[in-house]
């Protein structure tokens, strides 16, 4: 299933297609243009690839979009956020915790699969936005970085 978003960068829209998040490499089509974009897989069987995306051979002109339309919260980003709509089903973080790479943050439920969402950096965790039971959107803040 693909996604078909505008996203602005520095004022400048891009017109972006993500495709299906359970095959890697996946393919983004920034205005039209595709790129292979990689993503770290989870370390359990069942969960989905869902954070620490690395886009390959992005245009200098559209760095941004294709890595924010392919998964928010990235390693170099101040927030991890939902990679996909679903209900938080529980939160192993707290603020002031420390995190590692691979760490992980909370599981959603989405399609009737729990999901496995760790963080794809390093870091102290600010704030958690979210709440057990809670229904999040695509691209929702989950937790803040100091």
């Amino acid at each position: 299933m693909s996604k078909k978003l505008t996203v602005k960068v520095n004022g400048n829209a891009y017109e972006v297609v993500v495709g299906d998040l359970f095959h890697n490499p996946v393919v983004v089509a920034v205005n039209g243009k595709e790129y292979q974009v990689e993503i770290g897989e989870a370390n359990e069987a069942s969960a989905p690839a869902t954070v620490a995306v690395a886009p390959a051979s992005v245009p200098a002109s559209a760095p941004a979009a294709a890595a924010a339309a392919a998964a928010p919260g990235t390693e170099n980003s101040n927030v991890l956020a939902a990679p996909m709509p679903g209900k938080i089903l529980d939160i192993a973080v707290k603020a002031g915790d420390k995190v590692n790479p691979g760490q992980q943050i909370c599981a959603l439920e989405a399609m009737k699969m729990k999901n496995i969402i760790r963080t794809p950096r390093a870091g102290t965790v600010a704030s958690v936005e979210v709440s057990e039971g809670q229904k999040v959107a695509f691209g929702a803040v989950i937790i803040r970085f100091a």
